[in-house]
């Protein structure tokens, strides 16, 4: 059975960082890209980052761009995700997803599997 599990999120203030974890289990991870999501409260879930098998390749949405940093580590079953200089905005619940196949690794339709988020939450 595949379990994704998140953890790292929590409280901070405007400027600090926080770093978030995928553990995963019941999939070989190099086998699958992998993404974090997020959705603010009364708002659709939307593509926050992504990196491709090996980790060589990583996509951004504009606004993580040059903030976060996903990461992954395929011996450990990991995935990070590194938030910097987080904003009121960045407010959300964070959710890590697998994507097996070649779709478009910013659409949700693309991905497998789901973790159950962790809450971040920015005051300002």
């Amino acid at each position: 059975q595949v379990h994704l599990v998140e953890s790292g999120g929590g409280s901070v203030q405007a400027g600090g960082s926080l770093r978030l974890s995928c553990a995963v289990s019941g999939l070989k991870m190099d086998h699958y890209r992998m993404g974090w999501f997020r959705q603010a409260p009364g708002r659709e879930r939307d593509f926050v980052t992504g990196i491709n098998w090996s980790g060589t390749y990583t996509y951004y949405s504009e606004s993580a761009q040059r903030r976060f940093a996903i990461s992954r580590d395929n011996d450990k079953n990991l995935v990070y995700l590194q938030m910097n200089s987080l904003k009121p905005e960045d407010t959300a619940v964070y959710y890590c997803a697998a994507a097996s196949g070649f779709g478009n690794i910013k659409s949700m339709a693309t991905y497998n599997f789901w973790g159950q988020g962790t809450r971040v939450t920015v005051s300002s």
